[in-house]
């Protein structure tokens, strides 16, 4: 039977049991980071959070990746304490201390701070924010292309919980990985309310047919960035994309499928629910797309 990989999955690399983290204004050695069991992030998952990558010096994206987290503060109504530019400066900091220059990973992580009870009304958070930065040496390593399988767990309506937004409550994705893997799949394929398909677990969802790149309507799915960048890359190099609704039945007839973000970029499906997708490998599509996005990113590092 074959293991299981995930779509965040990275070489082994030992400088990770030696890395500082960013807490609260002070860059700490990993087991000096930790935080009370009465922050609102560990008691309710009250936080929002940003994954940025480290290429040749450079985080990729870094003024869109701001945008999204500030947008995320103003939309919970979370203070985050700090301007855009002390924040960034605390990014570069850190990576300065850990003396990373390329293939690292950055997890800036934001919640509303210490309550004073163990309730979730939010005015109990009155010492906040907490706001860390994880930042590890990471290099993806993706022995195969990625299996799915579809869950019951859906990507819902924004007045539940907007999908859109990057929240620490990741419960019902967790649930739907679970899934997943008990189905013998790596993530889990989720619908949207009107069962049409949407996203995995953990990344956006794209699909390949006859030379046409679709993914989901964004009506349900995660703001991705690198989603955005893909639909951008394949607008500017007259590769006809579409945002579109369809079904599991169109996915099954894909000649190819892919998942895109920060971390993995672009990654490849080889199987949805038993069903092998085009080759089982990567496809000409996905292979071209990868290489106009390594293409963006060595101009937007250089």
């Amino acid at each position: 039977m074959q293991t299981h990989v995930t779509t965040h999955q990275a070489e082994e690399d030992a400088r990770n049991e030696d890395i500082l983290i960013y807490l609260n204004g002070q860059i700490v050695p990993k087991a000096q980071a930790v935080v009370s069991v009465y922050d609102s992030g560990f008691m309710l998952g009250d936080g929002i959070w940003e994954g940025l990558r480290l290429y040749d010096g450079t985080w990729a994206f870094l003024d869109d990746h701001f945008d999204r987290l500030f947008e995320a503060s103003k939309a919970i109504d979370l203070d985050i304490g700090m301007t855009r530019d002390a924040l960034i400066l605390a990014l570069l900091e850190t990576q300065k201390a850990n003396g990373m220059t390329t293939d690292a990973h950055a997890r800036l992580m934001i919640t509303r701070g210490l309550k004073t009870r163990p309730f979730q009304h939010p005015s109990l958070s009155q010492s906040g924010p907490t706001i860390t930065i994880i930042m590890e040496h990471s290099r993806p390593n993706m022995p195969r292309p990625i299996r799915l399988a579809t869950v019951p767990h859906l990507r819902g309506l924004p007045m539940t919980q907007d999908p859109k937004l990057n929240s620490h409550s990741k419960l019902n994705c967790i649930l739907a990985c679970i899934a997943a893997e008990k189905a013998g799949a790596d993530e889990g394929l989720m619908l949207d309310i009107n069962g049409f398909v949407n996203t995995t677990n953990a990344c956006n969802f794209f699909i390949v047919r006859k030379g046409e790149v679709w993914t989901s309507t964004g009506d349900y799915c995660m703001n991705g960035i690198t989603r955005q960048k893909v639909i951008d890359l394949c607008r500017a190099n007259d590769i006809p994309c579409f945002e579109r609704n369809y079904s599991l039945v169109d996915t099954y007839g894909a000649d190819e499928a892919f998942l895109t973000g920060t971390f993995g970029a672009q990654t490849p499906v080889a199987m949805i629910d038993g069903r092998q997708i085009g080759t089982g490998d990567m496809g000409p599509v996905t292979k071209k797309l990868r290489g106009l996005y390594k293409d963006l990113i060595a101009k937007e590092c250089a």
